[in-house]
């Protein structure tokens, strides 16, 4: 697939938006990243040219769509004391660049999300399009969330409102269809949700189970006098000491993976319990990688000191996903085994003329 020039220049918008989204107090970086991903948008219809002239009411989904926007642009965020802004993106944004969250894969999502729909471009017109009023229903209760969360201050139910609504509007304008076909899409969007303290009852008993894996395969000759106390690890003389911390428990491991895991199984199965293994794997081959990780970490520690040690766990966090990213490849393979190619089938050599004597 070539690339077009104005696709160019989106690629440099949307890597200037990634690298300057870890600039922190002025607001220039989030509308960066916003232009970005509203630059997305026309990318993505001149790439689905064809598609696109297909479908009806184009006009009447922006209409809609930007007073949505709008509402929570300017009435999204009720909690002035973390974020001064009343944007639910302004707060939605703070969260993922945070230096005290491992979040960030949640800028990425959108992104992800709008090539998926070029991937089903011919999908979602595979039928007509129009509209269906039964979808006002997903919008009001988009509203209902959002009203809901901004009494409470508990933005996630705004940002699950507010998902709802667009997903709603497509409906509304194009179809019942439209919602069928773009749903595994639309799904990816809720890995945008941040996480946050809602992790932190999960994060210690991670912490802890990656801990004792780590002692144990310790105990099988690595470094048979690691002691374990809790989250920490040590040696018997204490020449090393490491704290399982809360970014060693697996949590973001566990939601980017999870969000790869999906793609992969959505885009490469058909069976629903395939699919279902793929996104389920996610946990416990995130455990893995933390816990291969860490492994290596105490190994060059009892070879080379703390110091050593250190610097290994600072520098190859990669190993983490590299583990786990190898292991979904492998368990791919063995899932792909009675799965039914695509593609025309062999052709098949004419039978030669009987000769009659």
């Amino acid at each position: 697939m070539n690339l077009r020039p104005y696709e160019y220049a989106f690629l440099a918008l949307f890597g200037a938006g990634m690298y300057y989204s870890d600039v922190r107090g002025p607001n220039w970086p989030l509308w960066l990243f916003c232009g970005s991903l509203l630059a997305a948008i026309p990318v993505l219809i001149l790439r689905c040219a064809e598609e696109w002239r297909q479908l009806p009411n184009r006009l009447l989904f922006f209409l809609l769509l930007a007073p949505w926007l709008a509402i929570f642009a300017f009435f999204g965020n009720p909690t002035f004391g973390y974020k001064d802004t009343p944007s639910l993106f302004g707060w939605m944004f703070d969260v993922y660049t945070s230096p005290l969250n491992d979040e960030k894969h949640g800028l990425l999502i959108p992104f992800v999300v709008l090539v998926l729909y070029w991937w089903k471009r011919k999908d979602l017109v595979a039928r007509p399009a129009g509209l269906w009023s039964p979808a006002i229903g997903l919008v009001i209760l988009g509203l209902l969330f959002h009203l809901v969360g901004y009494l409470i201050q508990q933005q996630r139910l705004s940002v699950i409102g507010f998902l709802l609504g667009v997903y709603g509007l497509t409906g509304l304008v194009w179809g019942k269809h439209w919602l069928k076909a773009s749903a595994f899409p639309f799904f990816l969007l809720l890995f945008c949700m941040p996480v946050g303290e809602l992790a932190t009852e999960l994060t210690l008993p991670l912490r802890i189970m990656v801990a004792q894996i780590v002692a144990m395969v310790s105990h099988l000759g690595l470094a048979p006098d690691v002691i374990r106390e809790g989250t920490q690890l040590m040696d018997s003389q204490h020449t090393f000491a490491y704290e399982v911390a809360p970014a060693c428990s697996g949590i973001r491991s566990i939601v980017a993976l999870l969000a790869l895991t999906t793609i992969y199984g959505f885009i490469s199965f058909k069976a629903p319990w395939k699919r279902g293994l793929m996104m389920a794997s996610a946990i416990p081959l995130a455990i893995l990688g933390n816990v291969v990780r860490l492994c290596m970490t105490i190994m060059v520690a009892e070879m080379f000191g703390q110091a050593a040690g250190k610097s290994c766990e600072t520098n190859f966090g990669f190993i983490t996903f590299a583990v786990a990213i190898g292991c979904v490849m492998l368990i791919g393979r063995w899932l792909e085994k009675g799965e039914p190619r695509s593609g025309p089938p062999p052709a098949q050599t004419p039978a030669a003329p009987a000769t009659v004597s």
